[in-house]
C-alpha cells in the first residue's frame, strides 16, 4: 500500500485517480490543485508517491516535479500525461519522473505502474 499525494487541475481526473488507487488498497493522503501547491504538500505530506499532472495554472507540473526533486532527490514522483506532450515527457526523465500515466486511465495500467514504481 503506497500514501499517494495527487496533483491535478481537474476534479474529475482526481476523481477517477483517487477511486481506482482506493479500490486497490491505496492511500490517498492529500490533493493539490497546482504545481505550488504540491511542493507545499509533498514537504507537509512527505508521500510514497506523488502523481503530477503535467499542465496546470500558476506552476505546471514539470516546475513543480524539479522543486520536489530538489528537496527530496529520492521522490517518487508519476508524471500524469495526455496525448501530445512527448517533449514535455523527456524533459520529465531529465529532471527524475519514476514513470508516466497516460490519460484517459486505464485501472489495470495505473496498478501496474504504482506497484512497480513502489
Amino acid at each position: 500500500m503506497a500514501r499517494i499525494l495527487m496533483v491535478d487541475d481537474s476534479r474529475t481526473s482526481r476523481k477517477i485517480l483517487r477511486s481506482i488507487l482506493e479500490d486497490n488498497g491505496h492511500q490517498i493522503i492529500g490533493e493539490a490543485v497546482n504545481g505550488e501547491d504540491a511542493v507545499n504538500k509533498f514537504k507537509e505530506l512527505n508521500p510514497d508517491i506523488t502523481t503530477m499532472d503535467i499542465t496546470m495554472p500558476v506552476m505546471d507540473g514539470l516546475e513543480a516535479l524539479k522543486n520536489i526533486m530538489d528537496i527530496d532527490k529520492n521522490a517518487k514522483v508519476v508524471m500524469v500525461t495526455a496525448a501530445g506532450q512527448k517533449s514535455k515527457m523527456v524533459d520529465a526523465v531529465k529532471y527524475g519522473a519514476a514513470e508516466f500515466l497516460a490519460k484517459p486511465f486505464e485501472s489495470a495500467q495505473i496498478i501496474e505502474i504504482i506497484n512497480r514504481v513502489l
